[in-house]
Parts: structure tokens; C-alpha cells; sequence
């Protein structure tokens, strides 16, 4: 693992870890049962092959 060499400062520390930032979900349309639904691109197919179900 790796070790910094010297301390980083809490304003350096707090301003790396305020940067990162999470990304949205990519959503795809499929149509399930006749109508269109927005799923994550990772369920798309089992929407499709019917193995997850599209009740609200």
C-alpha cells in the first residue's frame, strides 16, 4: 500500500476528498408489457428477458 512521505495539511486533505463526486446512473428505455420504462443500463436485459418485473 502506499505511504505518503510527509502529512498532508487538513485544508489539502479536505479539498481532495470535496472533489470526487459521484456519477448518475445510465438509464436506458426498454419497453416492458407495452409500455416504456427507464431502467439502469445493467438490469436493461433482464427487464427484456423478463426476469425482473415492472410494477410500480
Amino acid at each position: 500500500m502506499a505511504v505518503p512521505k510527509r502529512k498532508l495539511s487538513r485544508a489539502n486533505t479536505r479539498t481532495r476528498r470535496a472533489a470526487w463526486k459521484a456519477d448518475l446512473t445510465e438509464l436506458n428505455t426498454v419497453k416492458v408489457a407495452g409500455r416504456e420504462i427507464r431502467v439502469p443500463r445493467r438490469l436493461a436485459k433482464a427487464y427484456k428477458n423478463g426476469l425482473l418485473s415492472a410494477e410500480d
